[in-house]
């Protein structure tokens, strides 16, 4: 969740995205050699850094000890109202997990959809994040099993294409476009309102991070202690692409620049 900055971010965008490690140094130093990320203090508290690529704030990651957590990257929305919010997505058929709880200026949850896939909320002021500009160094994807639905259930809990001022929802041939001030900052994809869900898809939210080289990116989880492997891309693309799996499992994209 975000350092707090004063920044009013837009109702229904993502904000931030963070990870809780179990040990907060050891994932420093892995998310260092891997995305080449430099880290500050969080007024969050001891537990909390802020990573920094080119000196911009691109994600959190917080200590949590001890097991039985689950290590995933999880993507948060900038909400009004993180009480409604909660009430939105468990009259929804999903699962509110923690929360909404107060996290110095600002409340957060987290929740999981009706497929699975792993989401956070956010109410107060947060970084001005660079999701969906230029080039920015973090892209979102949610990986589903029809995106459509998708699409409806996140569209009811955060207002998404309720003008004004929030985000807008646009449809392509196999994905959604979620834009937010005439910027892309997020995608669902698989299934869709032509096709048929996809069963052999695991839901999530997939942060891909931009890097010099995904491929190097890559070689240095392993040699760091995590695992690759290659992910399809479409033909024409210059870069290949990557999922890593860090020490604790969760996964993330390191997109060549």
């Amino acid at each position: 969740m975000p350092a707090l900055e004063g920044t009013v971010p837009v109702a229904g965008a993502p904000c931030w995205v963070s990870l809780m490690a179990r040990d907060l140094r050891a994932a420093q130093s892995f998310y260092s050699g891997v995305m080449g990320w430099t880290f500050r203090p969080s007024p969050l508290g001891s537990d909390f850094s802020v990573a920094l690529a080119h000196g911009e704030p691109v994600a959190g990651i917080g200590c949590c000890p001890g097991g039985g957590h689950l290590a995933v990257w999880t993507p948060y929305f900038a909400v009004g109202d993180a009480d409604e919010t909660a009430a939105r997505i468990s009259e929804r058929g999903a699962t509110l997990a923690v929360g909404p709880l107060v996290l110095g200026e600002g409340r957060a949850g987290i929740a999981a959809d009706r497929d699975g896939a792993v989401f956070g909320f956010w109410e107060g002021p947060a970084l001005t994040w660079p999701v969906g500009r230029g080039r920015a160094p973090v892209r979102l994807d949610l990986q589903t099993r029809d995106a459509f639905d998708a699409a409806i259930f996140y569209a009811e809990v955060f207002g998404w294409a309720q003008p004004p001022g929030g985000c807008t929802v646009d449809y392509a041939q196999d994905h959604i476009i979620v834009q937010a001030g005439g910027r892309t900052v997020a995608t669902l994809r698989g299934g869709g309102d032509e096709t048929a869900p996809d069963p052999r898809v695991q839901p999530r939210w997939n942060a891909h991070f931009r890097v010099r080289d995904g491929g190097q990116a890559a070689a240095a989880a392993v040699t760091a202690g995590g695992e690759s492997s290659p992910v399809p891309t479409p033909a024409g693309t210059p870069d290949s692409a990557f999922i890593i799996r860090d020490p604790d499992g969760a996964l993330t994209t390191p997109s060549g620049a």
